[in-house]
């Protein structure tokens, strides 16, 4: 099995005139067996005659040039031609003219430059030959124009086969450059959480050790808290990069919805007032549905702390049912009522993680005048 897996690998890897040189050969080959003699293309109607030398020129001519036709196809589309002609004055009847269909469709398929002009000027050159060949034959004229569209319909295949590796490639693009896209947008929203939530938290602990120079315990404890939050941070970004770069390290972590109790204590150590609870056993398997509930919890903490400090903050989180039910409300006594302020990223980018994955979102004012951010997130078996 190893080895049939290798030798592919091992021919794509070779040249491409390599690889097209064994039909050439092959070509060449039937063409001097004395059996297939005779047995090739008529055009013209030019009167028969045995194999000598300047039939094995035109089959050298026809088949050789066939290892070019990717590679060179516009040398392939000057030499088979004239072997072409060769053959049919010549009255060979070579199986070797079977190279010049061949030609013509690698040529439409491969040829880069002037593909127009190569059209019009084969077209003209066919001209001549065909009235030459009908003069010195019998055939009449209908059979050079069904033969024209044979030679034209195997150029239009091969142009086809070009458009459509076109078409194929630029499909390749778009969905990398979307993945791409969405990578970032991805990568965008992790460092919007991490960094926001971690540095608004050290912003407010830093503000608040302001007001404590009188008191050096209670200095040392907010100043410790600063430090252990900027701690998280670091480890939070290092395992963000350890997503981005799996070989780096080892496996990285994603949080989840058992270490929300962590962000309420961080929250807690800020200064804020934060009444934690949940019910429910978790999921053995929760998917995604675990790290966009840490993630929901997460950004309204943030915004709570930002735009709603010294408020009261309740975060409820119930599991149950096949799914992740996430509250987390203000109730308006240290803070505004209206949407948090700022670019929005946060309450769009948990609107549409949720969406996602089925679920519903909602950030609106409370009824006492606070904020409340909802979520409900299938996860389990019914995720």
């Amino acid at each position: 099995m190893g080895t049939a897996v290798r030798r592919p690998a091992r021919w794509q890897r070779l040249d491409v005139t390599v690889r097209d040189l064994p039909f050439a050969l092959l070509l060449f080959a039937m063409s001097l067996i004395p059996a297939f003699h005779r047995h090739g293309t008529q055009l013209g109607g030019v009167p028969e005659r045995p194999f000598d030398a300047l039939a094995a020129l035109a089959a050298v001519l026809e088949c050789l040039p066939l290892a070019l036709r990717r590679r060179w196809p516009s040398v392939c589309l000057v030499l088979v031609p004239l072997g072409f002609a060769i053959d049919q004055f010549g009255g060979y009847r070579l199986v070797a003219g079977t190279a010049l269909p061949v030609a013509l469709m690698s040529a439409g398929a491969h040829l880069d430059r002037y593909r127009r002009v190569t059209a019009l000027a084969l077209t003209v050159a066919y001209v001549p030959l065909a009235l030459a060949l009908h003069r010195y034959g019998t055939e009449p004229v209908d059979e050079f124009l069904t033969f024209y569209l044979v030679l034209a319909f195997a150029w239009g295949f091969g142009a086809w086969m070009r458009a459509t590796r076109a078409a194929e490639a630029d499909r390749r693009i778009r969905v990398a450059e979307e993945s791409r896209s969405t990578e970032r947008a991805r990568i965008a929203k992790e460092l919007h959480d991490v960094v926001t939530h971690h540095v608004t938290a050290m912003i407010v602990q830093a503000e608040a050790a302001r007001y404590l120079t009188a008191a050096p315990d209670r200095l040392d404890g907010a100043l410790s808290s600063v430090t252990d939050t900027g701690r998280r941070a670091v480890s939070d970004l290092r395992h963000l990069l350890d997503l981005l770069d799996p070989g780096h390290g080892a496996g990285a972590r994603e949080p989840s919805a058992g270490r929300i109790r962590g962000l309420v204590e961080q929250a807690r150590r800020a200064g804020q007032d934060v009444d934690f609870s949940e019910e429910g056993a978790a999921a053995e398997s929760a998917g995604s549905a675990d790290l966009v509930a840490y993630r929901v919890v997460q950004e309204a903490l943030t915004n709570a702390l930002k735009y709603a400090q010294g408020s009261r903050v309740s975060v409820l989180v119930r599991h149950g049912g096949g799914e992740i039910a996430v509250a987390v409300g203000t109730d308006g006594s240290g803070g505004r009522a209206e949407v948090p302020a700022g670019s929005g990223r946060g309450l769009a980018g948990l609107r549409e993680r949720v969406g996602v994955l089925g679920g519903e979102f909602s950030a609106e004012p409370g009824p006492d005048g606070g904020f409340v951010v909802r979520a409900r997130i299938p996860s389990g078996s019914m995720q």
